[in-house]
């Protein structure tokens, strides 16, 4: 595990997240097909927000994703669920991470368009 740290594009949101990124999702559902997530995921307090207030959520399907973004620039930084276990956990966008090689990355495609 270790410690990285994301923002925003305007920096009004920050954040630091504990992850390994072995596990990289890369999603064909509408919202991540359509934003270019790729996405890791973690208990929700391996994440801590900086800027929370500068956060809006969308919700869509069966609202049981909330996708956060800055309100300002309209960067899609993480989204907040439930893990199939019922803990709450966080979809990081890997993108918003700093210093992230992203061509280092080896996402695993998931086929969520077929999955509700």
């Amino acid at each position: 595990m270790a410690l990285h740290t994301g923002s925003c594009h305007c920096g009004k949101v920050a954040f630091e997240v504990e992850t390994d990124l072995q596990q990289i999702i890369e999603c064909n559902c509408s919202i991540c097909r359509k934003k270019g997530y790729l996405l890791t995921f973690v208990p929700r307090d391996a994440l801590t927000v900086r800027g929370e207030e500068n956060l809006s959520s969308y919700t869509f399907n069966t609202h049981t994703i909330r996708h956060r973004f800055c309100a300002t620039c309209g960067t899609a930084t993480f989204g907040e669920g439930k893990q199939p276990t019922g803990g709450a956990m966080a979809a990081i966008n890997v993108r918003c991470l700093d210093a992230v090689v992203l061509s280092e990355l080896k996402p695993i495609p998931f086929n969520g368009r077929d999955k509700g």
